[in-house]
């Protein structure tokens, strides 16, 4: 039998019966409580203490709280932590409960439906995405994706097969998944293997249901069909959408109006990254040092706003696949490239304007301060300047984006004319809005603030009205302000004089005007309170109904300063505007590797290389040299040049000209995936294969190092055949870095197939790396050289001199690998010692044993053996003779 409970703990456990797989926080007075199993989580997730509540009967329940005011403090860490948090708030004032205080859910935070601001990072996008497939009759699947971000409003969906998907999911980077219940299980092994793994959140399958999803999206957009999303025929990504926007709708109990608009996320306008070619161009995200930079959106970074910031980042991952909006922002850069005081004065502006985006999804969805609407407004006051910079840089495409922008006259000056121009972020205080306002407001305020004034000045009239000079107004928290007159004034007292209190020495009188005085000096602050919260409510309201203005100014902005970037940074760093047309040649000269560049310590200098490829006589180039020479910095920033003209942005080289690349595919470095059970070679397989099955003749494909996992000769075969494949079937230009110097035979058998190398100089015993590529091979890696410079203990490093001079000499030349090393010559250390002691004493003539044996050690000089030594040596080059 369950033994009984108090009215609160069933009351809380009433409402955590509908919130089971998340921390529940449930507000008792002035703090924010959690019970069981969700105290013991809050209390190590935040650092807090755990203790215990009585329970009447039911016996002591394990407690952890937290004061009110400091929720955004803990709910952010709740969440970074990967837990879902519902916020359940007292309902009504507790001085007017009967009974239990009416409570409920007025919010759940998830990783991936947040809108605090601790939870957002400035210039990086927070999505959740929703994903739901069929089978096809082929017996693959087609998937309906749908993300949205909801501290912006971004809203997209679309349709993509199995091939697709996972990449899809790489460039998204979602920080929530949901998926239906019964897919679950069929799609854990694709979410497990993403880079980044998002929390997964599992719902009902009759939410992923067509009719109810198309009739959840009609409602939310109150619109008659979806035609005008342009997604009326795509059933997945329909459902995919009503999914999504019925789990925010049940996250953000205060609505999500500022969900205006949903667009098709078309995978066709974007070359697609897969996982391994952002992990080794290192886009977004370095292998090194996350948290410190060495990454390309980090040099190209130069935006002025958070909105810029994040769409910067989108440009960076998703290169644009056609040649139209390619030059339409190359020659938008190369016009702000070159006014450079315009520019100048673009960034000026741009830094002095706020997060637009996220700002507004706060006013829509009744979250903004007066604080944040002073910032909007001080931010729309910019687009006239802005307008007036981008018609004077001669540029048809900045022009059209300036004529795009809405200055919103009417509604700032609304703002203007009602708020202070540094509002206090707390409504009630009296520093929120500008006297003259709102009459009522005005007098409640100047109460507030000059109350004593107010009754000395009063005090003063009164004393000349009746001739009293001895009359006094004073004040105690029974009878509250009052008129003090002494008996002997008695007979001056007016008519309008009411009697409130009988004293010894004097009688205490109060007036109307005084009452209207208490009144408003007693109550200013609730009224204050009460009257700031219904104007700033009406106005937040009026600036509510522009949010999809907003919005749209806020994106135009981000593109604006997404182009300024890119110009800034082109100034700074001496890039150049690539061409870029349908062929397939392509030629850069003198190219540098965009990051590189910039982490190399002061004063040294990087070394530019050219790179000419075709598809007639420089398909595959195939490159050799040793390790620290430069060859993975030459493939990466082939492939950076690349992939920065398609983006937009003018590219490190002293001039660059190619054929629109559809995909850069890279096989670089040795990892492999534990987890997963998948060793070093096979993940090297998987990452070879993928660009195998998948590159075309318009891709640009980095091979570094190639069956290097394997035995040598199996590595050989690999390589050797996946060269013949590129050459002869996918013709997609590619860099193939190398040390088996076997891969040179490829140039004298395939016209297409190019030899380069990485110029080394030696010069006695020191080598020294020029980072120069040049054509035609070497058959050198100077590995040994290089291990020497790590630090090898010397006699390592003597060691493998002699191994390599012997396996050297043991093998014979071929036109393909060479023939096996005998390894049985190279003698064991043990066995050189026995030879080595052997050989001072294979003399024929055993006269020199004698003299030895003879020798007296303890009664020779140095000088006698230095000479007796000369006479030995003397002796062994005549039996050698």
């Amino acid at each position: 039998m369950k033994k009984k409970e108090t009215p609160l703990m069933r009351q809380y456990n009433q409402i955590k019966e509908k919130y089971q797989d998340t921390i529940l926080l449930f507000r008792l007075g002035d703090f924010y409580e959690t019970f069981q199993d969700d105290a013991v989580i809050t209390a190590k997730a935040c650092g807090i203490t755990l203790t215990k509540r009585n329970n009447g009967a039911a016996g002591d329940l394990p407690l952890a709280g937290f004061p009110h005011h400091q929720l955004d403090t803990y709910l952010p860490r709740l969440v970074k932590a990967g837990h879902r948090v519902a916020v359940c708030e007292q309902l009504e004032d507790p001085k007017l409960a009967k009974g239990i205080v009416k409570r409920g859910v007025t919010e759940v935070v998830t990783p991936g439906v947040a809108l605090y601001d601790k939870l957002l990072e400035a210039k990086s996008n927070t999505y959740v995405a929703t994903l739901f497939f069929k089978q096809e009759k082929n017996g693959s699947k087609r998937f309906g994706i749908a993300l949205a971000d909801a501290s912006t409003g971004e809203f997209y969906c679309t349709e993509v097969g199995q091939n697709t998907i996972k990449e899809l999911l790489e460039s998204i980077a979602p920080a929530e998944l949901i998926v239906p219940k019964p897919q679950k299980k069929e799609l854990i092994e694709l979410i497990s293997s993403l880079s980044s793994e998002p929390a997964l959140t599992t719902l009902e399958d009759w939410i992923f249901e067509t009719d109810f999803a198309h009739d959840i999206l009609l409602k939310h957009f109150e619109t008659q069909s979806l035609k005008g999303f342009g997604v009326e025929n795509m059933e997945l990504a329909v459902i995919a959408a009503g999914a999504t926007i019925s789990y925010i709708k049940d996250t953000q109990q205060s609505g999500i109006s500022q969900i205006k608009n949903l667009s098709i996320y078309n995978t066709s306008e974007f070359m697609m990254l897969d996982y391994s070619t952002r992990k080794n161009l290192e886009i977004t995200f370095s292998n090194n040092d996350p948290k410190h930079g060495g990454t390309l959106v980090s040099i190209l970074d130069k935006t002025c706003t958070p909105m810029g910031g994040r769409l910067l980042k989108k440009w960076i991952s998703s290169p644009l696949n056609s040649l139209q909006p390619i030059q339409k922002r190359l020659d938008a850069v190369e016009a702000l490239y070159l006014h450079n005081d315009q520019r100048e004065f673009l960034r000026l502006h741009l830094n002095s304007i706020s997060d637009l985006e996220r700002l507004v999804t706060k006013v829509a969805t009744g979250r903004a301060n007066p604080r944040d609407v002073t910032n909007i407004k001080n931010s729309l006051e910019k687009i006239p300047l802005l307008k007036e910079v981008l018609n004077n840089v001669d540029s048809i495409a900045l022009a059209s984006v300036a004529s795009q922008l809405d200055e919103l006259e009417d509604i700032c000056a609304d703002i203007d004319k009602a708020l202070l121009e540094e509002p206090s972020v707390h409504l009630g205080t009296g520093n929120v809005f500008k006297p003259g306002y709102n009459s009522e407001l005005d007098s409640y305020t100047e109460a507030k603030f000059s109350g004593k004034n107010w009754i000395s000045e009063y005090q003063e009239q009164e004393r000349n009205n009746t001739g009293i000079n001895s009359l006094k107004i004073g004040f105690n928290n029974v009878f509250g302000y009052y008129i003090d007159v002494t008996r002997v004034h008695s007979n001056k007292v007016p008519e309008n004089y009411q009697r409130k209190q009988t004293l010894t020495n004097s009688e205490r009188y109060m007036t109307a005007e005084l009452k209207d005085i208490e009144e408003k000096i007693l109550n200013a602050e609730e009224k204050i309170g009460v009257i700031e919260t219904s104007l700033f409510a009406e106005l937040r309201a009026n600036l509510a109904l522009h949010t999809e203005t907003i919005q749209k100014d806020a994106q135009l902005i981000a593109s604006i300063d997404c182009l300024q970037s890119y110009a800034q940074v082109s100034v700074e760093n001496n890039y150049i505007k690539p061409k870029i047309h349908e062929g397939t040649e392509l030629k850069i000269v003198k190219g540098r590797h965009p990051v590189v560049e910039k982490l190399l310590p002061i004063g040294e200098a990087f070394t530019p290389n050219s790179t000419t490829m075709n598809s007639e006589d420089e398909l595959i180039h195939i490159i050799t040299g040793p390790n620290m020479s430069g060859k993975s910095s030459y493939l990466r920033q082939t492939a950076l040049i690349v992939l920065m003209g398609q983006i937009g942005c003018f590219v490190p080289a002293e001039s660059a000209e190619y054929g629109l690349v559809d995909r850069i595919f890279t096989r670089v470095g040795a990892q492999d995936n534990i987890t997963a059970g998948e060793s070093t070679f096979l993940v090297e397989m998987q990452e070879a294969a993928n660009i195998m099955n998948n590159a075309t003749d318009h891709s640009l494909i980095l091979l570094d190092e190639v069956g290097r996992g394997t035995a040598t000769f199996d590595g050989i075969s690999i390589a050797w055949s996946i060269a013949e494949y590129i050459n002869n079937r996918l013709c997609a230009k590619t860099l193939f870095a190398t040390h088996y110097h076997e891969l040179n035979d490829l140039a004298e058998r395939y016209s297409k197939i190019v030899n380069y190398s990485v110029e080394v100089i030696e010069a006695g015993h020191t080598v020294i790396f020029s980072h120069n590529v040049v054509k035609g091979a070497t058959d050198h890696s100077f590995g040994i050289f290089v291990a020497k410079m790590a630090g090898m203990p010397y006699d390592v490093i003597s060691r493998a001199e002699e191994i390599l001079e012997i396996l050297e000499n043991g093998t014979n030349g071929g036109s393909g690998a060479k023939a096996k090393p005998d390894m049985s010559k190279v003698k064991s250390k043990k066995q050189r010692h026995e030879t080595d002691q052997l050989a001072i004493f294979e003399f024929r003539d055993d006269e020199l044993r004698d003299r030895l044996a003879e020798i007296k050690i303890e009664n020779i000089t140095p000088i006698q053996a230095l000479q007796l030594l000369a006479d030995l040596h003397i002796e062994a080059k005549k039996e050698k003779k």
